[in-house]
């Protein structure tokens, strides 16, 4: 087996073009855990192993940022025991796993509203933030309480404010400053976003920034997704065409056949 990823990982390489950003929907724990007779909490747990060798291979390989959707707002509404259980985890994680992303000069940062979470979950988040503001390497977005329609509307509004205030005027409006008023404002648009557990649908996640990013979706549940299954995500979205609206001859600088007759 690791003679197999260090192939996949050297073809990666020597294909050259990297996502700069890759953003996950870490689906299918719960589906995990029932098909093994197991707690839903256990698929969850087992996602945590899932988590940590995916931002390991994102930082060995130089990605920007990795932006994992990791607690929806609308997972509020799930069974009070299980949304309790997924803040102690939550918490137990980010302390377990602090030093090992320090030491690998991850920056941990939080999309969605932190303050939504009990206060231990919380302060915990906000202690790794600080703990790894310092690092330059893999920027690793946390999207908690996060919902793409609702980071939207904040948008607008702080746009508007910053126009009553006179910061800008409504001219100055353009895809560029709105983007900036994102929670990722900081970080290009995902290049590739990746989808476990088969379900074809974005479910309310980074609407704005997905306009032109690349759709990968697997089969496998999250805690079936480790390195192999990363790379070959990667292998895909090399293997594809980014025209942005373009067509292939403008990409490959190549006269339109237009032009040629």
């Amino acid at each position: 087996m690791t003679n197999d990823l260090d192939a996949l990982e050297q073809q990666i390489r020597s294909n050259g073009s990297l996502p700069q950003h890759i953003a996950i929907i870490m689906d299918g724990n719960g589906r995990w855990a029932k098909e093994r007779s197991l707690p839903r909490l256990a698929g969850h747990n087992e996602g945590i192993n899932s988590v940590r060798e995916v931002v390991r291979a994102c930082g060995e390989l130089n990605i920007e940022v990795l932006t994992l959707y990791t607690f929806s707002k609308e997972n509020w509404n799930r069974p009070p025991k299980e949304v309790s259980a997924l803040m102690k985890l939550l918490l137990r994680t980010i302390r377990k796993e602090v030093d090992e992303l320090d030491e690998n000069n991850v920056k941990v940062h939080v999309i969605g509203d932190l303050d939504d979470l009990p206060t231990e979950p919380r302060n915990g988040m906000l202690e790794a933030i600080e703990r790894t503001a310092h690092n330059t390497g893999l920027q690793l977005n946390l999207a908690l309480s996060y919902g793409g329609r609702g980071e939207i509307l904040e948008a607008v509004e702080g746009l508007y404010r910053d126009i009553q205030k006179g910061v800008h005027s409504i001219e100055d409006l353009t895809e560029e400053l709105f983007s900036s008023y994102m929670h990722t404002g900081n970080c290009p648009d995902p290049d590739l976003l990746i989808r476990t557990s088969g379900e074809a649908r974005i479910s309310n996640f980074l609407l704005w920034q997905l306009a032109y990013t690349e759709l990968y979706i697997t089969s496998k549940y999250w805690p079936d997704f480790r390195r192999e299954e990363l790379y070959k995500a990667i292998l895909d979205f090399q293997s594809r065409e980014r025209r942005f609206g373009k067509v292939s001859e403008q990409i490959k600088n190549q006269p339109l056949l237009a032009e040629q007759s």
